[in-house]
C-alpha cells in the first residue's frame, strides 16, 4: 500500500473462509492487485465462451456461506463485461454465497443517467437494476460520472473516491501551492476540481462548455485566471479526448504557462491517444480503473496511479463491519 497513507496496516488482518473475491476478464491485473492488498487469493473462476458468443462461466471452489467481492469494470467492450458479470454473479448465488457485492472500479453506462431526449432510456438505472436481479446485494464504485446513480441500486453502494489517492501522488512528485490551478472542464466538474485543488492547496477555474451531441462539446468561455499557472484540468474520464484537447487550447490562450490532466477513468475511445500525442498538453495522470489498451501503454503522456489499494480497504471495511467513508475524511 505505498500509495496512500493513513488507511490502516492489514498485514494483521486475518483472513478466512468467509471472504472471497473473484474477478472477470475486464480488469484481471487490477483484481490481482485488489486481492494482494487484502491479504487473500483470487477467487478460482473459469470464464469462456461457446461456440456461438454465449459467455460461460464456472466456479472452482466452495463459496457457501462465504461473503464474496467481484471485481469487474463495465469499459469497452461495455456489453460483454456486463454480460460476465451478471453470469458469475449468478453462479455464485446459486452456488450458495451468503451475500455478492460487485466491485465495479468504471460503471458502464453511467452517462447515461438521466432523460436528454423525449424518448430515451435510463440506461444507468437499467443496470443497476440488472445487477440487483442477477443477485447482487451490494455495490462498490469509484467516481460516479454523477452521485445520483448511486440511488438507482436500491441496495447500499459506497462511491470511493480517486481524487485523494491522485492528489497525494501529485504532491509527492510535482508540489503543491499557488503556482498550480486547478480546472474543471464543465460545471458539472466544480466539485471534483475544488476536492483537488484543496488537497494541493491551490485555486481554481471552469470552463464554460456547450455539447452539441455524443462525445461533442465546444469550450467557450473561462471563468477563473490561470495566467503564468500550472493549469491542471481535472475530470471523471476521458473518451475522446476532444474535451480535454479544447481546454488545453483554451487555457494556453488565456496565459497558463503549462497544462496537466488529471482523470479517474482511461476510456480513450477512437482518436483520444493521436489527440493527446498531437496536442500540448504534457502529462495526464490517470488510475488504472480501467486497462489502458496498448496504444495507450505506447503513449509516454500517460501516467498511471493504482487505486486497488483504496478499493482493498473498502473491501476489508465492508468485510469487518468497518466505517468506508473514514477512508476519505482526512
Amino acid at each position: 500500500m505505498s500509495e496512500l497513507t493513513g488507511l490502516g496496516n492489514m498485514s494483521g488482518f486475518s483472513t478466512t473462509n468467509g471472504l472471497k473475491i473473484f474477478s472477470g476478464n475486464s480488469n484481471p491485473e487490477f483484481a490481482h492487485k485488489v486481492a494482494t492488498e487484502a491479504g487473500v487469493e483470487l477467487g478460482h473462476c473459469d470464464i469462456s465462451r461457446f461456440a456461438d458468443g454465449e459467455v460461460r462461466v464456472e466456479i472452482h471452489e466452495s463459496v457457501r456461506g462465504c461473503n464474496v467481492f467481484v471485481i469487474q469494470s463495465t469499459s469497452p467492450p461495455v456489453n460483454e463485461n456486463y454480460m460476465e458479470l451478471f453470469m458469475i454473479v449468478d453462479a455464485l448465488k446459486r452456488a450458495s454465497a451468503a451475500d455478492i457485492t460487485l466491485v465495479m472500479p468504471y460503471y458502464g453506462y453511467a452517462r447515461q443517467d438521466r432523460k436528454v431526449a423525449p424518448r430515451a432510456p435510463i440506461s444507468a438505472k437499467c443496470v443497476a437494476k440488472l445487477c440487483e436481479a442477477a443477485g447482487a446485494r451490494r455495490m462498490v464504485v469509484v467516481d460516479l460520472h454523477s452521485s445520483q446513480i448511486q440511488g438507482f441500486f436500491d441496495g447500499p453502494v459506497d462511491h470511493l473516491f480517486a481524487i485523494p489517492t491522485l492528489a497525494r501522488a501529485w504532491r509527492q512528485k510535482m508540489g503543491f501551492g499557488q503556482d498550480f490551478v486547478c480546472v474543471s472542464p464543465d460545471a458539472g466538474g466544480v466539485e471534483r476540481a475544488r476536492a483537488f485543488a484543496k488537497r494541493i492547496e491551490c485555486s481554481m477555474a471552469i470552463i464554460d462548455k456547450r455539447r452539441s451531441g455524443p462525445n461533442e462539446a465546444q469550450a467557450l468561455h473561462l471563468i477563473g485566471d490561470v495566467a503564468d499557472k500550472t493549469a491542471i484540468i481535472l475530470d471523471d474520464m476521458i473518451d475522446t479526448a476532444g474535451t480535454m484537447v479544447q481546454a488545453v487550447d483554451s487555457l494556453l490562450k488565456n496565459g497558463a504557462k503549462r497544462v496537466f490532466a488529471v482523470a479517474t477513468h482511461p476510456v480513450l475511445s477512437g482518436p483520444a491517444i493521436s489527440r493527446l500525442n498531437e496536442s500540448r498538453i504534457e502529462k495526464v495522470w490517470v488510475t488504472d480503473s480501467i486497462p489502458l489498451k496498448d496504444e495507450a501503454k505506447e503513449c509516454k503522456k500517460i501516467e498511471v496511479v493504482s487505486v486497488a489499494p483504496v478499493v482493498a480497504e473498502a473491501i476489508r471495511r465492508i468485510y469487518t463491519y468497518d466505517s468506508v467513508s473514514a477512508l476519505f475524511d482526512n
